[in-house]
């Protein structure tokens, strides 16, 4: 996780691809909404098919917590 970095001083907090102020969720977002990671790297040509990757590695991590969170209805 060398690539995903958390500081209180950059967005907010929010976990960041480092040395940039690109949120992994601005990522995960554009991933999920059907963008390849070609697309991203041109949107964004100062990120790696590494940065990418590791946005995807973080949230897998993520997931892998086991916390349950009751949705409103």
């Amino acid at each position: 996780m060398d690539r995903i970095e958390l500081d209180a001083q950059i967005c907010s907090g929010k976990p960041v691809i480092r040395g940039t102020r690109i949120a992994v969720q601005t990522v995960l977002s554009f991933l999920s909404a059907g963008d390849s990671v070609d697309d991203i790297l041109a949107g964004y040509p100062q990120l790696k098919r590494e940065d990418i990757l590791a946005c995807l590695a973080y949230a897998r991590r993520l997931s892998e917590m086991h916390s349950t969170v009751k949705l409103a209805s």
